[in-house]
């Protein structure tokens, strides 16, 4: 039986929306695709309002048209350096212990995990449980069913700034569309390129957009990191920009069609031709140095991510390497380049599992849009990680207004 779902992946370049149709077998048939140019959106960040919102709606009508779907509602990625995360721990005890451990035992020890002071205008996205402990045995992974009278969670909170979300919110609602969720991308991302085995053994996903660099680290199949830097591949083209005295569209086509990530891997007779400012004619520019402009760039984003990793203290459990996904990932060279840096394999992300309109979303850059697609905020069989939304957050919801309701007069 398949279901539809739908994706927005509303980035600093452009916004993409997916329709897609899931089988049983999580496997992803994509039947629309809506693509526009990103208009009033910096660094992942909603900075006009009026202009969002048109190209949201620009996007979404393209895909309706080429799915047949009329769309109503779908997952929406969130990125930004507003984003923070950490990690907590809850307890709580067992409420039916003869019945085992039920979702509301699970819904109270990720509201536990979750009870943290938050920064000033900031508002929880995710609780992702990384290990549950049961009466003292560590490890569990899913603890449904289970006897004990004490249940304990690890788990990763992810935090973003409530203006930031209020924003995105209007602009997607204001294009007709209701929000399931929100999705920190680079966990859609990893949900599309990563498989079960690395997640398992230990992998980090490094999204590199346009405005934003996310990461996020896998090991023992759940998130123990996350992060995003203010990187991306608009820096490359202002570069670029800036280097060849070219417009800003003329210099991102320039690394669309000419640029490579390792300046020595191109050929000296290498040349192309550009009109830069103050010239009356086209002139050649040999490619090398183009990609020398590239190569300074990205081993400044590339080694960022390292220092990133450091800093997390995980950069020793990382047998499966780097996954790099994102439209900056396609640039060539880009692997070869990160495996100069990283002591650690180094992949070059691409979405699992899907058909239908592959032409349009088979590369790297789709990563976020598909992994929306297939974004499961609920218990999987045989456990796994998900988003706690519902019960919890309706009851903490419910308290607060009630409270300021008490104070008005």
């Amino acid at each position: 039986m398949e279901r539809s779902v739908v994706g927005l992946d509303i980035g600093t370049h452009r916004i993409l929306v997916l329709v897609g149709e899931i089988d049983d077998q999580e496997g992803v048939r994509v039947v629309g695709v809506g693509r526009v140019p990103a208009r009033g959106i910096k660094k992942g960040v909603v900075v006009n309002v009026a202009q969002a919102t048109a190209a949201i709606a620009e996007a979404v009508e393209q895909a309706e048209q080429s799915s047949g779907y009329q769309i109503e509602r779908g997952y929406v990625g969130v990125t930004g350096t507003h984003i923070t995360s950490r990690n907590s721990t809850g307890v709580v005890g067992v409420s039916r212990r003869d019945r085992g451990i039920g979702p509301d035992d699970v819904d109270r020890v990720l509201e536990a995990a979750g009870a943290i002071v938050l920064p000033q205008n900031q508002e929880l996205v995710h609780i992702l449980p990384r290990s549950y402990t049961v009466d003292g045995q560590e490890g569990v992974r899913n603890p449904l069913g289970m006897h004990g009278f004490r249940l304990e969670v690890e788990a990763h909170v992810v935090m973003a700034s409530s203006t930031a979300l209020q924003n995105l919110r209007k602009c997607v609602q204001d294009a007709g569309i209701q929000i399931g969720e929100l999705v920190l991308t680079s966990l859609a991302a990893g949900s599309s390129v990563l498989s079960e085995n690395e997640k398992e053994m230990g992998v980090v996903l490094v999204d590199i957009g346009e405005g934003t660099v996310d990461i996020a680290i896998f090991i023992e199949g759940t998130v123990w990191h996350t992060k995003s830097l203010p990187l991306g591949g608009e820096y490359i083209t202002n570069d670029i920009a800036i280097g060849l005295r070219l417009p800003s569209q003329a210099a991102e086509a320039v690394k669309l069609s000419h640029g490579h990530a390792v300046a020595q891997q191109v050929a000296e007779d290498e040349r192309f031709t550009v009109s830069p400012y103050g010239e009356g004619n086209p002139v050649p520019v040999p490619r090398w140095k183009l990609a020398e402009i590239i190569q300074a760039r990205c081993e400044e984003i590339l080694e960022n991510v390292q220092q990133e990793i450091k800093r997390s203290g995980y950069d020793g459990l990382l047998p499966a390497g780097l996954v790099l996904c994102g439209g900056t990932a396609q640039l060539p060279g880009m692997r070869d380049l990160a495996l100069s840096i990283f002591e650690l394999p180094v992949q070059i992300g691409i979405p699992k599992a899907i058909s239908g309109l592959t032409d349009k979303v088979s590369g790297p850059d789709a990563a976020v849009g598909i992994g929306l697609v297939k974004w499961t905020p609920m218990w999987e069989e045989g456990g796994g990680w998900r988003t706690v939304r519902s019960s919890w957050m309706k009851r903490a919801t419910g308290w607060a207004a009630g409270f300021f309701r008490q104070l008005l007069p």
